[in-house]
Order: structure tokens, then sequence, then C-alpha cells
């Protein structure tokens, strides 16, 4: 189980940088898995401080993203392993702190990046489902985004 936050604040979204699979980076969306016993919402603002510096309030739930992946390996571990991951989406506001890069953490960089400019990034999925999510505020707080957008 993960938490993750979506952030705008004058057409932009806060984002995270993180190493891609095979080399190179990829946008991710501010948040990471919950600790042992951690509450979803402790989660979510202990990792927006973490990866960019920022205390956030969280403004809303915006959704669930379930996924499944069956992998060869996963986390030292022989495959097949069956990976289903639930992660909460919420929406946040900036309440203090200063934009800074995470030091010796899962990501190296963060940064405001227009809305507009999203789509030509090198992302993961999540970003454009935290998007969309946050855009169609969907009653069932279900977005889907087809695998090739």
């Amino acid at each position: 189980m993960a938490a993750y936050a979506v952030v705008v604040r004058d057409g932009q979204v806060l984002l995270a940088r993180s190493p891609a699979d095979g080399g190179g980076h990829e946008w991710v969306l501010p948040g990471g898995g919950m600790d042992h016993g951690e509450d979803p919402l402790d989660t979510v603002v202990r990792e927006l401080d973490e990866e960019t510096g920022y205390r956030v309030e969280v403004t809303g739930l915006l959704g669930l993203d379930s996924s499944r992946h069956v992998f060869g390996s996963w986390a030292g571990l022989q495959g097949p392993v069956d990976h289903h991951g639930l992660r909460i989406v919420y929406e946040g506001r900036i309440v203090g702190g200063d934009l800074r890069n995470e030091v010796d953490g899962s990501t190296d960089m963060a940064a405001w990046h227009d809305l507009d400019a999203v789509p030509g990034l090198t992302r993961v999925r999540l970003v454009d489902i935290a998007l969309r999510l946050w855009r169609e505020r969907p009653v069932d707080g279900r977005a889907f985004v087809p695998a090739d957008e």
C-alpha cells in the first residue's frame, strides 16, 4: 500500500524524479509506501516532506489505483511473483517548507511542471492516472487510463 498526492499550484504540478528501470530517469508523483501501522494521511505528508521539502495539507481523497503485475522476480524474490499494489491518491496543498531535492532517497529531484508539459515528460503511469482523478473527480474514485496513454 502506498499514498501519493497531486499538488497543483498556478497551473503547475509538483513531481519528483526517480531512477527508471533500464537507466535514465522518470517523473513520479510524490509519495510512497506506507510503514506498517502508519495511517495513509501520515504517509503522504511524510513522503512529500522527504521527497520535496514541502509540508502539505491533504485537502481531499481523489481515488484509488489498484494494480496487479506478475514479475519474473521482484524485490529480491525469485519469480514468478504475483504483486498487487494499492495506491491511495490524495489532493494536497503546500502549507510550508521550501522546495529541495531528496538526499539518499528514492528520488533525486523535485520540480514544478506546467500541466500542459506533462504529456512530454518521461513519467510513470500513475502520474496520468492521478491527474485524471484530479481533473475528473469520478464518483467511484477510479480513473481508467489506457496503457498507451
